[in-house]
């Protein structure tokens, strides 16, 4: 089994904000409703006074604000598909697992057209919550061996955030320049585990109830 990350990886963006200014462009008034808010919780993230988990939750906001959302997410990817990595396309496996950060529901449709499985951050259209943690960095890996899956043979991904899980398999690739360019995981120098620990949110497992 093939693993991959999704965002930076196999697509050269962050589909989740993608998908984000593909609705506001279609719903202006997202720009009033939503977009302030998400810049300032932005600014707070980057001064570290918000965690990753925290901020991604209330960026998955503007997903419920979305009342035709099942037609939006499939004309967003008709038109976005094409951006599939081509590397990857040439050696994709109906066995591959995409485990995203990104929501079940943004994550689901491309997956589905691509034919291979998925694991992403499941979140409630209706209530707008999540149902489970953040699909981050250790968080995947603790997933992976929670659920039994088998032996992951090759894991890719453009973060160092990823590598717990790239520790879990037999070969690890670093995805670089916008999922154009696929190199070998870097060793576990010391210059390495200080990059890890400063991708890594010191509060990626805080339980998502807690505000």
């Amino acid at each position: 089994m093939n693993v991959y990350d999704f965002d930076g990886t196999i697509f050269p963006t962050d589909c989740t904000i993608d998908f984000c200014f593909w609705c506001m462009k279609r719903h202006p008034k997202m720009w009033f409703t939503f977009a302030p808010k998400a810049i300032k919780n932005l600014i707070l993230r980057k001064k570290g006074k918000m965690p990753e988990y925290l901020m991604q939750r209330k960026f998955f906001g503007y997903l419920s604000l979305i009342d035709d959302f099942d037609v939006q997410i499939e004309r967003y990817w008709d038109k976005n598909e094409k951006r599939i990595a081509p590397w990857y396309l040439k050696q994709k496996s109906p066995d591959d697992l995409i485990i995203s950060a990104s929501p079940t529901c943004i994550i689901g449709p491309i997956a589905k057209r691509l034919g291979v499985n998925y694991i992403a951050t499941e979140y409630d259209l209706e209530y707008g919550v999540f149902l489970n943690n953040l699909m981050y960095a250790r968080e995947k890996s603790k997933y992976i061996f929670d659920h039994g899956f088998p032996m992951i043979e090759n894991f890719y991904s453009d973060s160092l955030s990823d590598t717990p899980l790239a520790l879990c398999a037999k070969k690890a690739y670093l995805v670089k320049d916008k999922a154009s360019t696929v190199v070998e995981w870097p060793d576990l120098n010391q210059e390495t585990v200080n990059k890890v620990k400063e991708k890594i949110d010191t509060g990626w497992n805080i339980h998502l109830k807690e505000d």
